[in-house]
């Protein structure tokens, strides 16, 4: 167990590291929260990707009507608020009520009473199986309310180290699942709002939905193992082996991002003696799908200036139309959508596939106990 924790402990130190040194830390964070919240969103059913999210952001009416992409919006939203909340209130069922409430606040889960723990039974298991047919049955609401109160008093012991306190607190969650939806994304969040909560990370760049949803069935597997045998050392090597697959990749994504920002930054500058295809090009490594105005409005120009360098970002292959609606034109970013694409797949995109391939957890090494 001490080589896989002090594996992933230097994992998670040099992805927080990095941040100091890699140019525009926040565009890291951009890129890696939009990833987590599509992603996370898929895991509970979600069809929307992040590029519906990107195509959204730029243009709102192109999603219509009970889009999925509301979803990751709703995601995103009550993540900023709970980073921004913990430098506040603490991580408590106060704070998770508040992520809940925001997470389920349009789509599918706004019927699904958001900000409020359930007050009836759930049941874990296919879709419209019964509960006698069920995987995993929740505690009732009599033996809920209880559970939550000591795992919100295990929320600020510290006796354990950092990882294996977030691996601890992430099962207990699941195993409560105090909502009648949106358990697993806000389980997710808590990971990443703990760690920033202790400052471990000075920014949120470390999100385990890729590995959970990679390793899906072993994911839940091992959170069986845990409420069935109280295997804890079982599910707590899984956890700390996807920390530091996870930071490796997502050091090894920033890398991809600063290189592809630096070789199109140049393509950009030598088409042209002026510099604004040279500021578009950097503008949308945060707006991946833009339209002719908003390019305008970045560079503070006409529309027919906007439409030129716009025009210039397609000759040179950093813009690619991708369709009109009405007199709007809607282009993409595809150079950098197409690696975000890469990394977002398979941790062994950024990783390596030797290094991404994981053995089983029994065989890992460790010291004795």
């Amino acid at each position: 167990m001490s080589l896989i924790l002090s594996a992933a402990d230097r994992a998670l130190a040099r992805l927080d590291g990095a941040a100091l040194t890699l140019p525009n830390p926040e565009l890291f964070v951009y890129a890696f929260m939009r990833q987590e919240a599509a992603l996370s969103s898929q895991i509970e059913g979600t069809q929307a990707s992040l590029e519906d999210l990107f195509e959204y952001e730029a243009v709102p009416e192109a999603a219509g009507a009970g889009s999925d992409v509301t979803e990751i919006i709703n995601y995103i939203q009550a993540m900023n608020w709970g980073l921004d909340e913990i430098n506040r209130l603490p991580l408590s069922k106060r704070l998770v009520r508040g992520l809940h409430e925001r997470l389920l606040a349009t789509g599918r889960g706004a019927a699904r009473n958001p900000g409020n723990f359930r007050q009836g039974q759930n049941h874990i298991g296919t879709i419209g199986c019964s509960i006698e047919e069920a995987t995993f049955v929740p505690p009732s609401v009599q033996l809920m309310h209880p559970a939550l109160d000591n795992w919100e008093k295990y929320l600020h012991q510290r006796e354990l180290p950092i990882l294996v306190r977030c691996a601890i607190i992430h099962a207990q969650f699941e195993t409560i699942h105090p909502f009648w939806d949106g358990n697993g994304r806000v389980g997710r969040m808590i990971i990443t709002l703990k760690l920033c909560e202790e400052g471990i990370l000075e920014r949120p760049l470390l999100y385990l939905s890729l590995y959970f949803k990679q390793y899906r069935q072993e994911y839940y597997d091992r959170l069986q193992s845990v409420r069935d045998n109280g295997d804890w050392e079982g599910w707590i090597k899984f956890f700390l082996t996807g920390v530091r697959l996870t930071c490796k990749a997502a050091l090894a994504s920033a890398r991809q991002i600063t290189l592809l920002r630096e070789e199109l930054i140049l393509k950009a500058q030598a088409s042209s003696r002026s510099s604004n295809p040279a500021r578009l090009t950097d503008a949308l490594f945060r707006h991946p799908y833009i339209t002719i105005p908003q390019a305008a409005k970045i560079l503070d120009t006409t529309a027919q200036g906007g439409s030129n360098v716009v025009s210039n970002l397609v000759e040179i292959g950093i813009l690619k139309e991708t369709y009109k609606s009405g007199r709007m034109r809607v282009f993409a970013f595809r150079p950098y959508l197409d690696l975000l694409h890469q990394t977002s797949g398979d941790l062994s995109s950024s990783i390596g596939r030797e290094d991404a391939l994981r053995k089983p957890i029994g065989t890992e090494v460790s010291t004795p106990r």
